[in-house]
């Protein structure tokens, strides 16, 4: 699972200031290659307890796919991990005899998922490239998974979703989290000011965060539910579940904007469950 929703959306530093302006795939890919190089290691320091080394965590509600399921029997399967960051959740898929193979886009993360490979024994393949474009063979994988990867940080989700369709074989299944899109609304703030709605939920321009020049240095996109709806039913897939994470009872671990406080109130995680 890589940082969900936004790397924390208002994290600007280091001379960069938040825009709100449209960005494309070149822009995206660029923006976010340079971000997540850099942040890799700060990314680790503050989250790598949480997500471990071998385990499938779908989101900061600490649902973990141990419990849900939501893969069902992955022994003996082809699974690709869209957006793998450090690849905890490819290790654990083949712990359980799986075969996964892990895509990024950051080579800062994958340096973190060799390590881990390494560190654990659990050797999974480990590609460096962009979920609009895969380099995979088509009908390669029976599953497709992502936890908070790659999805929000491209702009072309049509694109992504064709590429995803075209490299599943028939009847496989695309599962993917990504930020709550109500969230959107909400100023990222764990506490009471992040009750307060402050933004449209249809105002679909990106967040960009851009450096003294105006250059991108980071971009996510954002997209109603009925856009996601539409893009999965355009590329061929069937929609059969969407999982919304209620706050557990007794986890009080914050991250970002997610929290108890805001949890127990209204969902943080989207979990779209499609077939092709």
């Amino acid at each position: 699972m890589t940082d969900p929703g936004d790397a924390e959306r208002g994290h600007a530093g280091g001379g960069a200031r938040v825009a709100r302006r449209d960005a494309d795939s070149a822009a995206s890919e660029a923006a976010n290659i340079a971000w997540w190089d850099a942040d890799a290691d700060d990314y680790h320091r503050e989250h790598g307890e949480f997500l471990g080394v071998s385990d499938f965590m779908w989101c900061p509600e600490a649902l973990r796919e141990a419990d849900a399921g939501l893969l069902g029997d992955v022994a003996g399967r082809d699974v690709l991990e869209i957006g793998c960051g450090s690849a905890p959740c490819a290790r654990w898929l083949a712990d359980r005899g799986a075969r996964p193979v892990g895509i990024d886009l950051s080579s800062g993360m994958l340096r973190y998922a060799r390590a881990a490979n390494e560190a654990t024994g659990t050797h999974v393949p480990l590609v460096r490239g962009n979920a609009e474009r895969l380099p995979f063979r088509s009908a390669s994988f029976d599953l497709a998974c992502s936890a908070f990867g790659a999805t929000p940080f491209v702009a072309d989700l049509v694109g992504m979703f064709a590429e995803v369709a075209r490299v599943l074989r028939p009847g496989g299944t695309w599962t993917f989290a990504v930020t709550h899109p109500m969230r959107w609304m909400f100023r990222d703030d764990p506490g009471p000011e992040g009750l307060v709605v402050t933004g449209s939920y249809f105002d679909r321009t990106p967040y960009v965060e851009v450096d003294a020049d105006g250059v991108p240095s980071y971009v996510e996109h954002h997209r109603t539910l009925g856009d996601y709806v539409r893009a999965l039913t355009a590329t061929g897939f069937t929609l059969f579940d969407l999982v919304e994470p209620e706050w557990p009872e007794g986890h009080t671990q914050e991250w970002g904007q997610w929290s108890p406080l805001r949890g127990e109130r209204f969902p943080g995680t989207a979990i779209f469950r499609c077939a092709r």
